[in-house]
């Protein structure tokens, strides 16, 4: 029986928090938020099921905590939706709080005015690595494509030809070797002048991790004035390179080997010279005592005098 009128609502807060070692895992399209006693991270309630001070409802989806169908406790409630402004897609009109499917792919919830969609597709996996030539194709009778194994090429006599969906339990480790490598283009020299830093982001490595690579760059040398060979008639010097070959050096140390590198040239108006074909050699250096490390550094093959002129490293000239 209900308790009566005088009853204290139940406590399902405690404190000091007491937290599982890892967040769970919520179902497509539910929110991972912090519980209502400010501790643990919790999967929201949807609408229509029971919520308490403890159990959240899915903020991200307009819902808030209706208790008034628990008089006097007001302990138990029913997520419920919030009046607000419904949604057009594609000419038709959706209900705040409404959830539909636009089409079998995706499955959308209008929360005040605006649409946000779940991907229904999310089931396929490619081939694993010994696939030559995945191919994502429409089945007859299906909405979501489904990846295949073209093997009208040749392919090893060992690989197998086809797979069952179960056989894939056991082949983690080569799945996560299926890497879709991606690397950033290196960026500006962090100096117009004299050695400096080049960064980029690659996960090309047998982790498929995102790693940060640096490699050394210049741009131009600061103690050579390249104005005085622009030749006559001409505003601008594309690329600079010197008589005699030189070394590098870094904090005392020398490159084993002489290079004769070509530099970035100048304008005498308001254009400035970048390079646009580059490369990246290794360079070794040696130390006055004698131990010896090789650092990657950017090989300038031409250059471009344009008017695009940018401070080094500005995040915001993209």
């Amino acid at each position: 029986s209900p308790p009566s009128t005088g009853e204290p609502r139940a406590q399902l807060c405690r404190w000091p928090c007491q937290c599982p070692r890892s967040a769970p895992r919520c179902a497509p399209g539910v929110s991972l938020v912090t519980d209502g006693c400010g501790c643990c991270r919790s999967c929201a309630r949807q609408r229509g099921q029971s919520c308490t001070e403890a159990d959240t409802c899915d903020p991200h989806r307009g819902l808030y905590c209706d208790y008034s169908g628990d008089t006097p406790r007001y302990e138990i409630g029913v997520c419920a939706q919030i009046v607000g402004v419904g949604c057009v897609l594609n000419g038709v009109r959706y209900k705040n709080g409404e959830t539909f499917q636009p089409n079998c792919k995706y499955n959308c919830t209008c929360i005040n005015g605006a649409v946000g969609c779940v991907p229904m597709c999310t089931h396929s996996r490619p081939p694993l690595v010994w696939c030559p030539n995945p191919k994502l194709i429409k089945m007859a009778g299906k909405c979501c494509e489904q990846w295949i194994c073209d093997d009208s090429r040749k392919i090893r006599k060992t690989s197998p030809r086809h797979i069952s969906s179960a056989a894939y339990e056991g082949e983690e480790e080569a799945w996560q070797k299926n890497c879709i490598v991606h690397t950033s283009a290196w960026s500006p020299c962090s100096k117009s002048c004299g050695l400096g830093i080049s960064t980029r982001i690659s996960n090309d490595n047998q982790q498929c991790r995102l790693l940060k690579e640096s490699r050394l760059c210049n741009m131009r040398p600061c103690e050579v004035d390249i104005a005085q060979h622009i030749k006559p008639g001409k505003k601008c010097l594309a690329v600079y390179r010197a008589n005699e070959p030189m070394n590098y050096t870094i904090s005392g140390c020398v490159s084993t080997i002489p290079y004769r590198p070509k530099y970035c040239g100048v304008c005498t108006d308001n254009r400035c010279c970048t390079p646009y074909k580059s490369k990246t050699i290794e360079v070794m250096f040696q130390c006055p005592d004698g131990t010896e490390f090789s650092w990657k550094i950017m090989w300038i093959n031409a250059c471009f005098c344009n008017l695009n002129c940018r401070n080094p490293n500005d995040i915001f000239a993209d």
